[in-house]
């Protein structure tokens, strides 16, 4: 924890990275993306095996990682306005899973300085109109936790009334057959992928889904980091 609490604010420094000053993501929270591509120490967070086989059991394994990034909601954030991470997917609720996230506190995470807030039973639920109020509750937990939620759910960042920042590192993952959140295939470079584990490169989308989705010329992109990739699509099996 502290080690990825201490990277965090290098990046922060190193990268320049300031307050996007939007309504979503806050005027006081600093967020910073694509965190696979700025170092070895972010790698075991999407394969941890305390977390990762849980999203498979959502999801499946053939799974993905959306995005990695971390939030640092600032003291006198106001709450994010409530939301569901499928908002934008034009697909009927309730649907199968094809968004679960997860909230890693590097810091402990309490109502006073911006815990998580949810509303339970909402994945079932149609989408949360957007700006509008709705009763929710924090998801409280110690630094060290992980909050795991699908998609579907609504929750948002709470508003920070301490004078300490609320720290948490985002791992979001998508089903396999939709379309990630960060293009991780263009923003991570590819010498970089090359020092992945295979699972972390399938996770990244060097694989194919079911044997089919995502292939190049019936060839798994992994096919790119390895000339002797051998693997087939479901045709030639």
């Amino acid at each position: 924890m502290d080690a990825l609490y201490d990277d965090l604010l290098r990046l922060e420094r190193e990268l320049g990275v300031v307050p996007a000053n939007n309504e979503f993501e806050g005027g006081r929270t600093v967020r910073i993306y694509n965190l696979l591509a700025h170092g070895k120490l972010y790698e075991g967070i999407p394969v941890h095996p305390n977390v990762l086989p849980i999203i498979e059991g959502v999801l499946d394994r053939g799974c993905l990682v959306s995005s990695l990034s971390s939030i640092s909601i600032g003291p006198g954030e106001t709450a994010q306005p409530i939301h569901s991470d499928d908002i934008l997917i034009p697909l009927t609720k309730p649907h199968v899973p094809i968004i679960c996230n997860s909230m890693w506190a590097l810091t402990d995470f309490t109502e006073e300085n911006g815990a998580t807030r949810v509303v339970p039973g909402s994945h079932v639920r149609e989408s949360p109109q957007y700006g509008r109020h709705y009763d929710s509750i924090p998801a409280e937990m110690p630094r060290g936790s992980v909050l795991v939620w699908p998609g579907s759910l609504w929750h948002g960042g709470g508003a920070n009334r301490t004078g300490q920042r609320r720290v948490g590192i985002a791992m979001n993952y998508c089903a396999g057959y939709i379309r990630q959140q960060e293009n991780q295939q263009l923003g991570i470079p590819r010498e970089v992928v090359r020092g992945f584990s295979p699972r972390l490169r399938e996770l990244v989308g060097y694989g194919i889904y079911k044997g089919l989705i995502g292939h190049i010329e019936k060839r798994s992109p992994a096919a790119l980091l390895d000339e002797d990739d051998q693997s087939k699509v479901v045709w030639d099996r």
